[in-house]
């Protein structure tokens, strides 16, 4: 009989093997691990009595807790599939993923939950129900009356473990299928190569909603039987309260230059660290310097993305080179490639491709799109521009993709132009991220006004904060007579960028 490839089957044999230690620590309370496998066993049963199948769909817009954790595992306990949503999003926004991934069950918070219900009846959802930021709700108290031991799925490597939604260029976000191959591949490989060992316990400030806070912190931490520091959000003062007993902190850049800018923040608090890790969006060489200076600890660096996790990262012993992202990791390949798909000598800049282990099924029902980003060798075109060493050490260069990364999360600008391309006396619009020193990119809107209109920026910011996530919302809008366009009559995106990049001081 060959070995259960379920993920959780993994996290399960660790948590056993922990016992009664320290799974998680929050407010003064603990959660052993011991503890923490009756709570997904609990979690598995309500699942599986709400009638969710093998397979089926679990969508959550939930805050970040302990309920939150177990659902997460329970779902792959039971060999369903998780779909995380930031909880920014918007009814609206919500209306789309609930309609393409047709999930059996909504989690929600509870204060939003009345305006949820008749948007997933009317997109035929079985069963809504909630979950608050204390982890308490109608799931949980449907937990809490039934047994906590329940069997885990017997899973193959290529079955769907998670659902991730990925924005498209072209406004429509896109699912990425994850599957356990994918998240244990990585998971293992994380665990050698960050060199995680027995006693580490990781600091997590981050949100679950997204790849590096659920898969890259949760799953390694895990996996390795660390004690998880739970944080609700990143807050510097409760950070540094709680450095002196973690070894590993995970971040986005934004949170080491707010450590940075904090006068608490000292090389003594980072006394007892083993391992600052950076992701989800370019760390600025000259933060990497800052923090090395100031605490002794270079961070280390790594590169990933929502449909293949961490695909290079800086070495644990050996040099970590402020602007690189470092090696693949094992057993995943990249290369560099022209516009024609051949394979670039070391050095020269092109596109970068990758396969593995960890690299996604495809989309949720778009084999057109699948088709188009996987080669078929199994290479997937990330979209990002890169350059290799020939020690094989990458460099990101750029972004051929028309991304913007703010503060660790990914914004796409077609998404946000179609909408403002609908508000009275647009238009047309083009949306662009400068440098900003706290989020490392800011939104910027540049708005062209019908000649007889005059723009009221104010009231075209509060219409699009009922129609977008938080984080997508423009941090400036400018006005306009014309966009710059080239003899195509394509929009020179890149001279925009030049023309409001010093727009943000201390960028």
């Amino acid at each position: 009989m060959s070995s259960n490839a379920n993920l959780y089957a993994a996290i399960e044999a660790s948590a056993r093997r922990a016992g009664d230690a320290v799974a998680f620590s929050l407010d003064g309370s603990t959660l052993s691990y011991a503890g923490l496998l009756t709570l997904v066993g609990r979690y598995a049963n309500a699942l599986t009595q709400l009638g969710v199948g093998r397979g089926e769909r679990v969508t959550v817009q939930v805050e970040k807790s302990l309920g939150n954790v177990a659902l997460y595992l329970a779902t792959l306990k039971i060999g369903a599939a998780y779909q995380p949503l930031n909880t920014a999003y918007t009814a609206a926004e919500l209306d789309y993923f609930l309609g393409d991934a047709e999930p059996a069950l909504l989690v929600a918070d509870p204060r939003r939950v009345e305006t949820l219900r008749p948007i997933a009846a009317a997109r035929g959802v079985r069963h809504v129900e909630t979950l608050d930021a204390a982890g308490e709700g109608s799931l949980a108290y449907l937990a809490a009356t039934l047994p906590g031991a329940a069997p885990t799925a017997i899973c193959e490597p290529d079955d769907l473990a998670a659902l991730l939604y990925t924005s498209g260029t072209t406004g429509r976000s896109k699912g990425a299928m994850i599957t356990h191959r994918n998240l244990s591949s990585n998971a293992k490989a994380l665990l050698d190569i960050w060199a995680f060992q027995p006693g580490d316990v990781l600091l997590h400030a981050l949100p679950i909603f997204h790849v590096h806070g659920l898969f890259v912190a949760l799953n390694t931490a895990l996996l390795n039987g660390s004690e998880i520091i739970w944080l609700p959000k990143f807050d510097a003062d409760t950070v540094m309260a709680h450095l002196p007993r973690a070894t590993v902190m995970m971040g986005v850049p934004t949170f080491y230059s707010r450590l940075l800018a904090h006068p608490g923040f000292t090389r003594e608090l980072c006394a007892g660290m083993r391992l600052f890790i950076a992701g989800s969006a370019p760390l600025l060489a000259e933060t990497h310097r800052q923090f090395q200076a100031a605490t002794g600890h270079a961070i280390l660096e790594r590169y990933g993305m929502t449909e293949c996790g961490m695909i290079t990262s800086n070495p644990y012993v050996g040099t970590r080179l402020p602007g690189s992202v470092g090696y693949p990791l094992p057993d995943v390949s990249v290369r560099i490639v022209g516009e024609d798909g051949a394979e670039l000598p070391r050095g020269e800049v092109g596109m970068l491709e990758t396969n593995g282990p960890n690299r996604f099924l495809g989309y949720w029902r778009m084999p057109e799109k699948t088709a188009a980003e996987i080669r078929p060798d199994g290479f997937f075109t990330t979209g990002d521009l890169a350059s290799m060493a020939p020690d094989d050490r990458v460099t990101i260069v750029g972004r051929g993709k028309d991304l913007i990364i703010s503060g660790g999360l990914n914004i796409y600008p077609k998404e946000i132009e179609m909408e403002i391309d609908q508000f009275p006396g647009v238009v047309e619009s083009a949306v662009i991220g400068v440098p900003h020193a706290d989020f490392g990119e800011a939104v910027v809107a540049v708005v062209v006004a019908r000649a007889a209109a005059t723009l009221d920026d104010l009231a075209l910011g509060e219409w699009l904060a009922g129609r977008l996530a938080r984080f997508k919302l423009p941090k400036h809008i400018a006005t306009v007579e014309e966009l710059p366009r080239n003899t195509m009559g394509k929009v020179q995106k890149a001279e925009l960028r030049a023309r409001y990049k010093t727009l943000f001081p201390g960028a």
